[in-house]
């Protein structure tokens, strides 16, 4: 069991670390290369200035058309976004582990706000696959590889949360979350997790040709 936990714990998080950095940047350059074979012209009007106004205004509660026309949906997903980044990024257990190898830590969260913030990424996987089963313009889009990145998303909070209160006896759950995890880390670039990083590309090149081109706001 020792022997598993350190495998795990060690060699298979430096794996999935790579794994998650490298396909990311494949992804970034396979999406460069792509656009300039197929539209080269887009690099010519894509603007700084106009690409950081329309990041600004998507990362701001209603402030777009689009955020204020569903607000429900508005409030879910920041706080689910939110929480989906800072909870693991600021989890003192987390933060530990980081001194230990490289003596690097900072401010951590309570772990009382942890928990909360870990519940509401749960709770916002239940409402997304939810809405998918009840929205029929969403559910037409639907497969089952969605639902599937949902519990994959969710599973690291999940086991996250069992080990921590100690649900469960031995370390199998804290294996399991570790392993929920790097599986998740790993996941990222090839599957339609990779919108953490070609989200914000894709705002910067609509906001390009929006403002630069048409002269119009797309928010």
């Amino acid at each position: 069991m020792h022997a598993f936990y350190q495998l795990v714990a060690g060699p298979l998080t430096w794996a999935a670390f790579v794994i998650f950095l490298a396909g990311l940047t494949f992804r970034l350059v396979q999406m460069v290369l792509l656009a300039r074979k197929s539209e080269p012209f887009i690099f010519s009007y894509m603007s700084l200035k106009y690409s950081l106004r329309s990041i600004a205004h998507w990362i701001v509660p209603f402030a777009t058309l689009r955020w204020r026309t569903s607000p429900v949906m508005t409030i879910v997903t920041f706080a689910f976004h939110i929480c989906l980044v800072a909870t693991p990024l600021f989890l003192l257990s987390h933060i530990v582990l980081w001194d230990e190898a490289w003596r690097i830590k900072w401010w951590a969260l309570p772990d009382s706000v942890a928990d909360v913030m870990t519940v509401i990424v749960i709770a916002g996987c239940l409402f997304f696959a939810i809405r998918r089963v009840i929205r029929p313009e969403v559910r037409f889009l639907t497969d089952g590889s969605d639902y599937l990145l949902l519990a994959l998303t969710a599973a690291p909070f999940v086991t996250g949360l069992m080990a921590y209160h100690q649900w469960t006896q031995g370390p199998w759950m804290t294996i399991a979350h570790m392993l929920s995890g790097q599986l998740l880390l790993v996941a990222i670039p090839f599957t339609r997790l990779r919108h953490m990083l070609l989200g914000w590309l894709t705002r910067a090149y609509m906001g390009s040709e929006f403002g630069g081109v048409r002269r119009a706001r797309d928010y």
